[in-house]
C-alpha cells in the first residue's frame, strides 16, 4: 500500500487568504501542483476548507484557472472518440432548471441525429431542480457507468451521458464538498470547461457571474491549448449551456486564440415559442420528442446554437485531421 505523502499547503493559503483586495495569485506551476494534491487527498481537511474558501472569496486568476484546468484534466483518463466528420461536442450539465423547461437534452439531440459525437456529464440530480440526467431517463438515455460504455453510446452514433462520478471521481469529491460548505468552489467552474477527450473537441461553456465573462474569455483566448479544440461561451439558461427559448443569448466563439461573436445578444423573440408548461422530467421529455418529431417547432435560439455546433464541429474535425 503506498502512502500519500502529506502536501505543505500553508505556504500557498498563506498568499491566497489574505482577503479579496490583499490576497496573491498562484503562477500556473504552483496552482496545477496544489490541485494536484487535493484530488490525490495529500492536503488535510483543515487546510482543504481553507483553500476553497479561500478560493471563493479571492476569486480565481486566469493562470490559477489554467493550473487547476491542468490537474484536473491529468487526474483521469482521456475518452477516445469515434472517426467521422465532426470533432466531439461537449454540453456540461451542473445546475438543472427551476423556473424553465431543461431543454439541454433536446439540444443534444438535435446534433446527434445529424451524426455529432455528443457527450453530455453532469449530475444525477439537483436539489429543488430538474436535471438533465434526469430528462435523459425518460427519454430513455441511460448514464454511462463507465469511460468505456461513455464511448461506445458515442460509437453507435448516440447521445452519451455520464456522470461526473463516474467519469471524473477525483473532481465529483471536490465537487461534493459543496454539500459540506454550504458553497461552491472552484471545482465547479472547472467542471464546466475541462475537455475530456484526448483529441480536440468544441466545448459548450456558460457562465452565470458577469465577471466570469471575462475571465473565462481571458483563459480561452490565452491560455488554453489551441490543440484541444474550440469553445462556444455564452451566459447560462438558468446555468444550463443551451439557449434560452425565448431568446437568443450572445454566444462568443474561441477558436486559436481568437474571439468572435456568432450570436448578438437579442430582446425577446417576436413569438414566443410553445414550451411545455409542465416543467417536470417527464413532461419535458414529452416535449422534447414531440419537437423531434416535427411536431412543435425547434425554439429558434436552439436552432441557431445547434447550426453553429455543427459549422464550426465539422470545421473543427477538417482543421485537425
Amino acid at each position: 500500500m503506498t502512502i500519500k505523502e502529506p502536501f505543505k499547503a500553508a505556504p500557498f493559503i498563506k498568499e491566497i487568504g489574505r482577503g479579496k483586495n490583499g490576497a496573491r495569485s498562484m503562477t500556473r506551476s504552483d496552482a496545477r501542483a496544489l490541485y494536484e494534491a487535493m484530488l490525490d487527498g495529500r492536503v488535510s481537511d483543515l487546510e482543504l476548507g481553507g483553500i476553497l474558501l479561500a478560493m471563493r472569496i479571492k476569486g480565481e486568476s486566469v493562470e490559477e484557472l489554467a493550473g487547476f484546468l491542468d490537474a484536473a484534466e491529468a487526474s483521469f483518463a482521456p475518452l477516445q472518440a469515434p472517426e467521422g466528420d465532426y470533432a466531439p461536442v461537449l454540453v456540461p450539465s451542473y445546475n438543472g432548471a427551476r423556473k424553465m423547461a431543461n431543454l439541454t437534452a433536446l439540444l443534444a439531440l438535435l446534433l446527434a441525429r445529424e451524426g455529432v459525437p455528443v457527450l453530455v456529464h453532469g449530475v444525477a440530480h439537483d436539489v429543488g431542480r430538474v436535471a438533465t440526467a434526469e430528462v435523459f431517463a425518460e427519454l430513455g438515455v441511460p448514464a454511462a457507468a463507465s469511460h468505456a460504455e461513455a464511448e461506445a453510446a458515442l460509437g453507435g452514433g448516440h447521445v452519451s451521458f455520464i456522470t461526473i462520478d463516474a467519469l471524473a471521481p477525483k473532481l465529483a469529491y471536490l465537487l461534493s464538498l459543496r454539500r459540506v460548505l454550504g458553497l461552491r468552489n472552484s471545482t465547479h467552474t472547472l467542471v464546466k470547461i475541462m475537455q475530456p477527450f484526448a483529441g480536440p473537441a468544441l466545448r459548450l461553456v456558460s457562465y452565470t457571474h458577469p465577471e466570469y465573462l471575462e475571465t473565462l474569455g481571458e483563459y480561452f483566448t490565452t491560455a488554453a491549448p489551441h490543440e484541444r479544440g474550440d469553445a462556444f461561451l455564452m451566459r447560462g439558461t438558468e446555468g444550463e449551456t443551451v439557449a434560452n427559448a425565448n431568446k437568443a443569448q450572445k454566444i462568443d466563439w474561441f477558436h486559436e486564440g481568437q474571439r468572435d461573436v456568432l450570436v448578438e445578444k437579442q430582446l425577446l423573440v417576436e413569438q414566443l415559442p410553445v414550451l411545455p408548461e409542465d416543467k417536470s422530467a417527464a413532461a419535458t421529455a414529452a416535449w422534447i420528442r414531440e419537437v423531434l418529431d416535427g411536431k412543435i417547432p425547434v425554439p429558434d435560439s436552439i436552432a441557431q446554437q445547434a447550426a453553429h455546433c455543427l459549422t464550426v464541429s465539422r470545421a473543427l474535425r477538417t482543421r485537425h485531421r
